[in-house]
């Protein structure tokens, strides 16, 4: 089972938002706002493990093409555009990749790279957070998951406050002058919505970043942007940069005074201006 959620001009031009890591299918009201206003139908979902989503252990990156492919069938959609922040970004490029006869553009911001790719320094520049959790990943898987289920029940339990503090060494300076009430709000919703089951889809997010992500980003034929700012601590731009250097065409934007949430708060319209076009005269 697959939970979706959507919103935006319910006949407008079908756009699917891929959450974080962890996430849900929640949509941020001012990215609805500017759906709505641009005429965008904007969805969201619950990547397996996540809020309603009936966990799929093992899953890869590309196993996300499938999902999207069969809520748009569930929808009556044939053509569609995708964007993915974070741990959506990958999911993204696996649309693009895996379905060329129905994504018309893909968009992802602040997305990770293969874990393992040659060439790629994939932890420099990664806050200590995420670098704990990421080498705890790689040398020990075992107490990884032991981990990730603990993380889980805490970010449930958490207040803002909290929440904060967990993600302190990650957030940087542009990053803290975007985290209004409201975003922290919509971030603190969204992640006990995801995680209300448990850490299954957090769990399954971070394998399927280190394993084969089942499609070569060299394939993709479709419009793709890539979006990255290098104040960001959370996925390291040289995640943007490894991606975009071996897709066959990208619409690169490396700015360089974004982070990580500031490119989610402040480049989604930007996006949706871009995947809108794609789509033709409105």
């Amino acid at each position: 089972m697959l939970q979706v959620v959507e919103d935006g001009d319910p006949d407008g031009a079908p756009v699917f938002s891929l959450h974080g890591s962890p996430g849900a299918r929640l949509l941020y009201p001012p990215h609805v706002a500017d759906a709505r206003a641009k005429r965008i139908r904007l969805i969201g979902y619950d990547r397996p493990g996540y809020g309603g989503s009936t966990a799929l252990r093992g899953r890869s990156v590309g196993d996300v093409a499938g999902d999207v492919a069969a809520i748009a069938d569930r929808l009556g959609i044939d053509r569609f555009a995708v964007w993915g922040h974070s741990g959506g970004g990958a999911p993204a490029l696996a649309c693009a990749a895996l379905l060329p006869d129905r994504v018309v553009a893909a968009s992802s911001l602040a997305g990770v790279a293969p874990f393992r790719a040659e060439g790629l320094d994939a932890l420099t520049g990664m806050g200590e957070a995420n670098l704990e959790d990421f080498r705890l990943l790689l040398n020990d898987r075992v107490a990884w998951e032991a981990k990730v289920e603990t993380d889980a029940q805490q970010m449930r339990a958490a207040t803002a406050d909290q929440i904060f503090e967990m993600f302190r060494s990650l957030l940087s300076d542009v990053d803290l002058g975007v985290m209004s009430p409201e975003l922290v709000d919509f971030f603190l919703v969204q992640g006990r919505e995801g995680l209300r089951s448990g850490g299954a889809g957090m769990r399954d997010d971070g394998l399927s970043d280190v394993e084969p992500w089942g499609f070569e980003l060299a394939s993709i034929r479709v419009p793709v942007q890539v979006w990255h700012g290098r104040q960001d601590r959370f996925v390291p731009v040289a995640h943007g940069e490894w991606i975009a250097a071996r897709l066959p065409q990208a619409d690169l934007h490396l700015l360089p005074d974004e982070g990580h949430v500031s490119l989610y708060v402040r480049a989604i319209p930007l996006v949706h201006d871009w995947l809108r076009s794609k789509f033709g005269p409105t």
